[in-house]
């Protein structure tokens, strides 16, 4: 049996990037962002010159967690909160990023790559990454 799986083109990544980046700029914000295919590779990243070096590493895993997981990440800051074990479990993975900035990017009802944006505070990476995905026509919730 082969599966195929619906995900997210090089160019509209770039464009998602490009769009987070603009918004972070018209507000003075310093972010990196970045976007993934459905399995977490990269396809598109860029940190703002004030942003700090790390800031980018933080995007990415925003993404990776995104797009592997399938949610946001903020979802899952309020869910381990509710359990100790869920806290130590997430925080002994690599990659596994909670902080809010990390959404799915879905089409169609599937989730086709994830964008991560960090370096602001929580709801304006999460601002910054909506919009990007808006202009796009893509959407984040399944």
């Amino acid at each position: 049996m082969i599966v195929t799986r619906p995900m997210i083109s090089s160019e509209t990544a770039l464009r998602l990037v490009q769009g987070a980046v603009a918004e972070a700029q018209r507000n003075g914000w310093s972010v990196a962002v970045c976007v993934v295919d459905p399995h977490g590779q990269v396809l598109a990243a860029a940190r703002m010159d004030h942003a700090t070096p790390p800031i980018l590493e933080f995007a990415q895993d925003k993404a990776f967690t995104a797009a592997t997981m399938r949610r946001a990440t903020a979802a899952f800051s309020e869910r381990m909160h509710s359990s100790p074990a869920l806290k130590l479990g997430f925080s002994n993975r690599a990659r596994l990023m909670v902080w809010g900035g990390g959404l799915p990017i879905t089409h169609e009802g599937s989730v086709v790559g994830g964008i991560g944006v960090s370096g602001a505070q929580d709801f304006e990476d999460i601002a910054c990454a909506e919009l990007a995905l808006r202009a796009e026509g893509l959407g984040w919730e399944l």
